[in-house]
């Protein structure tokens, strides 16, 4: 087991997407999994989300492929159930995107807990908090740092995580950074679960409208936010969904998709 889900169960079934374990769960088990490695007295989760976008990252960039292995990844979206379906047949029971996830999660859990977070623009990570404590009061959210300090200073952004006594970190840095910096600097001394989320405080804080839930319901957001934010999203969507879905049919017919299913049995104990 590596150090970032050392002390939690083993996820029972992944799907590999493009060569990357991705969680077989649908919410339930999401939700009994994250919990169940916040009851643990010692060791640390770290889990990551794969979507289109981060997987055409992962395609380009090794480096973050050998984190997110060494992350628990869970399925973010309709690009991936795309692949899900050309791959196994069958789409993933949830889209367990960050965005709904982790406020979901919050609610799920009814023991109080410390969640510390890191990330975004000051004004906009103090909103978020502020929104999280309407969201769930019963937890207590401990604003740490916007998302663009000196990365030099890692050690005593954590520093400040550990003497908050945090049971979840939260960081929104963007990917693939935020997995990285996660990989690099963060341990099981800082917090027991660790989510990476991107752009979840910004949407907490209000400071993007999310889809409207029939457009979530169908795997959609991504055509909404596209709408909102033509110039900032075209590149991300109008390239980078077709690219996507370029590496998915070039796995797929190359045969790496059978192979993928065999790896898969073995590294989960399948069949």
């Amino acid at each position: 087991m590596t150090k970032a889900a050392a002390g939690s169960n083993a996820v029972p079934s992944k799907r590999l997407i493009l060569g990357m374990p991705v969680a077989d769960f649908g919410w339930a088990n999401a939700f009994a999994f994250a919990s169940d490695a916040l009851s643990r007295s010692a060791g640390q989760t770290s889990l990551a989300f794969l979507n289109a976008n981060n997987a055409n990252l992962m395609m380009k960039d090794a480096a973050y492929r050998e984190v997110l292995t060494r992350q628990v990844v869970f399925p973010d979206g309709h690009g991936v159930d795309i692949a899900s379906y050309l791959f196994y047949g069958r789409m993933f029971p949830a889209n367990l995107n960050g965005t709904d996830f982790v406020p979901a999660l919050l609610t799920y859990v009814d023991r109080p807990l410390r969640i510390a977070m890191i990330g975004a623009r000051p004004r906009v990570l103090a909103h978020a908090a502020e929104n999280f404590r309407k969201h769930a009061p019963w937890h207590v959210f401990l604003p740490v740092s916007d998302g663009f300090f000196d990365r030099a200073k890692s050690a005593e952004i954590l520093a400040e995580v550990r003497a908050l006594k945090a049971d979840i970190l939260l960081v929104a840095m963007g990917s693939p950074g935020q997995e990285k910096w996660v990989d690099a600097h963060v341990g099981p001394q800082d917090a027991k679960l660790v989510i990476t989320v991107g752009a979840l405080f910004d949407f907490v804080a209000e400071e993007f409208p999310r889809a409207p839930k029939f457009l979530r319901r169908l795997r959609l957001e991504w055509f909404f936010r596209l709408a909102m934010e033509p110039r900032r999203m075209w590149r991300r969507y109008v390239l980078g969904n077709p690219l996507f879905l370029l590496h998915v049919l070039w796995h797929k017919l190359s045969g790496r998709a059978r192979e993928n299913v065999a790896d898969a049995s073995l590294r989960t104990g399948t069949s």
